[in-house]
């Protein structure tokens, strides 16, 4: 990998581990990654890490379904989730495929830049 795309995915890791909306299992890979890097092991953790990022990147309508639902409002709260719904609403009319939020962003970013 070349420093270029290792200084930006480091940068895009370092923002996805500070967003307070990451998975456990996600975090422990993308540590993982960076400890990886320059060494025998960061083309295995760089696959894992891509696979586990892809997994966990929101879809537009999925993150719509969750907003709508009565999981979504228990935790968003009913304002929080009528928000959310809207925001998604209006972004997927914008050509979004996928979840704005921090986390989100940083994942597809790193996905974009990797593949």
């Amino acid at each position: 990998m070349n420093k270029e795309t290792v200084t930006f995915v480091t940068a895009k890791t370092n923002e996805l581990l500070a967003t307070p909306m990451v998975y456990a299992g996600l975090k422990e890979t993308a540590q993982a990654w960076l400890a990886a890097v320059n060494t025998a092991k960061e083309s295995d953790a760089t696959k894992k890490y891509i696979a586990d990022l892809k997994e966990c990147i929101t879809p537009i309508d999925g993150l719509i379904a969750f907003a709508e639902s009565a999981h979504g409002a228990q935790i968003l709260g009913t304002e929080g989730a009528k928000k959310m719904a809207a925001h998604a609403k209006k972004i997927k009319a914008d050509g979004a495929k996928y979840c704005d939020c921090p986390a989100c962003a940083a994942a597809l970013a790193i996905v974009e830049k990797l593949q």
